[in-house]
């Protein structure tokens, strides 16, 4: 049986990422109760037909083939040094990838070359913490193309070693404590190599629905999509899936699996391995790793997306296709699931089956977090005949949704909230650090706030969201007043003179997105 052999070096033009903004829309030839083992491998077709029955324009199906391998040769010379090859770089993948929808790529670690390093190294965060290692950004930038090309020879004549990553803990919403893997400087670079590689193969595969941590597809596009969706299609109740601790979950055995579906490069391959093996140190204490990939880890986010691309989204699709009867959408950004049913007896028979599909692969919905309500254009009037009270809400990506009403038109409107404790959350957080600078200058003070709450604003400042805005900033404003009263026993200064200071280090709100069927249609044109 054939394989392909990418022989191109990684041009000077480097491509990166440049999937198209729009989603593409797939057909689908999978049975709904066949499993994404190692034997199956995802399969597009053309963008060119009719959207699926019940879903939306911007998610999309995949089909099925009956091997891992390829089913041609291809021209392209069969080592990493042939002199025939035309040199394609990163680019020639991408376009390899969408031509041959079930090739597996058996040559990869060629295209990882000093350049994609050193882009690689610039593309890390400047700021973030150091690993097990204690080096940083700023230091591993003296003499960078020394140590990068260390790194390479490394890497390429299999002497690159992975660390373990440092555990830290980082305060959840809900007040418990969420574990992060700090890598090593060397071990980020090497992942976010790969992960532009693997980017070019797997942005071809993944489908319209899966948001999370992929370019050009940010919360605020998932956000839209969920909202068009309910309102124009006849969803009648909602499934929020929640699955319990997925990053701490993920098999290691099905990972290498999923990613060997497209990629057959053995090397590559070991690297992913190596990360997963790593295991984690705590307090200078190393533990091995089982199951599980570390949340905070450059290449965690991609192989989260390949696992549930396989374990969940190729059954979802198939599911929507062959099964459903009414109207189903479905939105995915990373480990957070929020589905839409016309019909409650679909739903819940979804619900029996996913559980048994994900338990396949380790994973398991969590009993109470999981939750099916009735929520739609019918919801309300439909709980009123029964005496039941308001609809239900839910959350996804830090904002409560609620059934409403236009309030010119009366036609019914999703409204999107922030979501209550994690607005708490983020003013428990600044009167902690408010109290740490009681004694700075106020301006100083005043400018670090002005940009948090522009941050804030940046995210949060969506149509229908103005009021939940103005609360925070006016309780940070209080906040704020408290610590500068607190700053000496003499005369505590009064709001008018205070005034002048919030008027010009805190902005007031502002809507800063625009309506979601405005975006969506603009990205999804018909």
């Amino acid at each position: 049986m054939h394989e392909n052999r990418e022989t191109s070096e990684l041009s000077a033009r480097e491509s990166g990422a440049d999937r198209p903004e729009k989603a593409k829309s797939r057909t689908t030839g999978m049975n709904g109760t066949e499993e994404s083992d190692c034997a199956i491998v995802p399969m597009n077709q053309p963008n060119k037909g009719e959207p699926p029955r019940g879903g939306l324009n911007a998610e999309a199906g995949e089909g099925e083939a009956r091997t891992e391998e390829n089913i041609s040769q291809t021209h392209t010379n069969p080592t990493q040094r042939g002199k025939r090859g035309v040199s394609q770089g990163l680019a020639g993948v991408r376009q390899a990838s969408r031509a041959r929808k079930v090739e597996r790529f058996t040559a990869l670690l060629h295209h990882m070359t000093p350049e994609l390093l050193r882009s690689s190294f610039y593309a890390l965060k400047r700021e973030a913490a150091a690993g097990v290692d204690g080096v940083r950004w700023a230091e591993y930038e003296t003499g960078l193309e020394g140590r990068l090309a260390d790194l390479h020879g490394r890497v390429h004549r299999g002497a690159y070693r992975a660390q373990p990553s440092r555990r830290v803990y980082i305060p959840k919403a809900d007040g418990r404590q969420r574990p992060l893997g700090i890598a090593a400087l060397e071990d980020k670079i090497v992942q976010q190599a790969v992960v532009r590689i693997l980017n070019e193969i797997y942005e071809n595969d993944f489908l319209g629905f899966s948001y999370g941590f992929r370019p050009g597809r940010s919360q605020h596009r998932a956000l839209d999509a969920l909202t068009v969706g309910i309102t124009r299609k006849r969803v009648n109740w909602i499934l929020d899936l929640d699955i319990r601790g997925f990053f701490d979950n993920m098999s290691h055995d099905w990972t290498v699996k999923f990613v060997g579906h497209r990629v057959g490069d053995s090397r590559i391959l070991r690297l992913i391995q190596k990360w997963l093996k790593a295991g984690v140190s705590e307090e200078g204490e190393w533990s091995a790793s089982k199951v599980g990939t570390p949340q905070g880890a450059v290449v965690s986010p991609l192989l989260a997306n390949i696992y549930l691309h396989y374990a969940l989204d190729l059954w979802v699709e198939a599911w929507r296709r062959k099964v459903a009867r009414g109207d189903m959408i479905v939105v995915r950004y990373a480990d957070d699931v929020v589905l839409g049913f016309e019909r409650r007896d679909e739903a819940e028979r979804f619900l029996r089956e996913a559980r048994e599909r994900l338990a396949k692969f380790g994973l398991e919905l969590h009993p109470e977090k999981t939750r099916l309500i009735e929520f739609g254009r019918y919801a309300a009037s439909n709980r009123t005949k029964r005496g039941t009270g308001k609809p239900e809400t839910f959350d996804f990506l830090g904002f409560t949704h609620i059934c409403g009403k236009n309030g010119k038109t009366g036609y019914f409107e999703v409204r999107r909230k922030t979501v209550r404790k994690r607005m708490r959350a983020k003013l428990q957080a600044l009167k902690a650090e408010l109290r740490r600078r009681m004694h700075a200058p106020i301006a100083a003070t005043g400018e670090w706030l002005q940009s948090v709450v522009r941050g804030y604003y940046q995210y949060h400042a969506i149509p229908g969201n103005i009021d939940s805005l103005g609360v925070f900033r006016e309780r940070l404003l209080r906040l704020w007043r408290h610590v500068l009263r607190r700053r000496s026993q003499q005369r505590r200064p009064n709001w008018a003179c205070l005034g002048r200071h919030f008027t010009r280090w805190l902005p007031h709100p502002r809507i800063l997105h625009p309506f979601p069927h405005v975006r969506f249609d603009a990205t999804h044109p018909r």
